[in-house]
């Protein structure tokens, strides 16, 4: 399996730039981070006709974390299970016999 990350720091800006670089690389998973989107205006229709589906935790403006899979993903996670924390950072998922975590840590 191949899996990548990318900060793409405003996915709404680097779509373009994302959907090329997965149409070059063809990667079974990749994890975003600093997607600034809800999860509501993710882009799913434009992930979906690239080959993948998409799995996002989201806020507006800041934070927001995803994972592009091409194959089936179960056991999704937003955040740490126990932990309070309202920061869109941490999505989890189960893609075949992997547990895939996909994280942003900001500086500070």
């Amino acid at each position: 399996m191949k899996l990548a990350t990318w900060n793409v720091n405003s996915l709404a800006v680097r779509l373009p730039q994302v959907l090329a670089w997965l149409d070059t690389h063809a990667v079974d998973l990749l994890a975003l981070q600093e997607t600034k989107l809800t999860d509501e205006r993710f882009p799913h229709g434009e992930i979906e006709n690239a080959g993948y589906t998409a799995h996002c935790f989201g806020q507006k403006t800041y934070n927001g974390v995803a994972l592009l899979v091409r194959q089936p993903a179960t056991e999704i996670v937003h955040n740490i299970p126990g932990f309070a924390d309202e920061q869109a950072r941490v999505i989890a998922a189960r893609v075949g016999s992997l547990r895939v975590v996909g994280a942003y840590f900001p500086n500070g």
